[in-house]
């Protein structure tokens, strides 16, 4: 990724998911239907520009079992991620940011639960998902 394109991205948060994995896919289109605004820009976890930014973030570039989000030079993984992106998405969404008040390892533990099966229950792909025209832009 060039610098160019690098500067398209700062200032929006960046989500890392698992490029193919069909949850982690569903779930990336599931956030751009509902940030009309384009806040949220997105990276594959198999990219070169995600282990990029997980070495800055001092995290695992190997594990593929979390999506992260780097909001404000900030990373957060896990069930921390999912709640942080409800916040920032139009309404009724930013109300499940109530649940941080449930333990960490409660919602980790049901977090870590459907990343473990995530490939059973719902499937993979080969390759990672190829984003379409209109959302081009928002893809690192």
């Amino acid at each position: 990724m060039t610098a160019n394109q690098m500067d398209q991205h700062q200032g929006h948060p960046i989500v890392l998911v698992d490029g193919v994995c069909h949850f982690c896919q569903g779930l990336t289109k599931w956030i751009i239907k509902r940030d009309p605004e384009g806040k949220y820009h997105f990276a594959s976890l198999q990219s070169d520009v995600a282990k990029k930014l997980l070495e800055k973030g001092n995290l695992s570039t190997d594990s593929m079992d979390t999506f992260v989000l780097i909001e404000d030079g900030k990373y957060y993984t896990r069930s921390t991620a999912a709640l942080r992106l409800a916040k920032g998405l139009k309404f009724p969404y930013p109300l499940l940011y109530v649940l941080i008040i449930v333990p960490k390892f409660i919602r980790n533990a049901i977090y870590n639960m459907v990343a473990r099966n995530r490939y059973r229950w719902f499937g993979k792909d080969e390759a990672c998902m190829l984003p379409t025209p209109e959302i081009k832009d928002r893809f690192l």
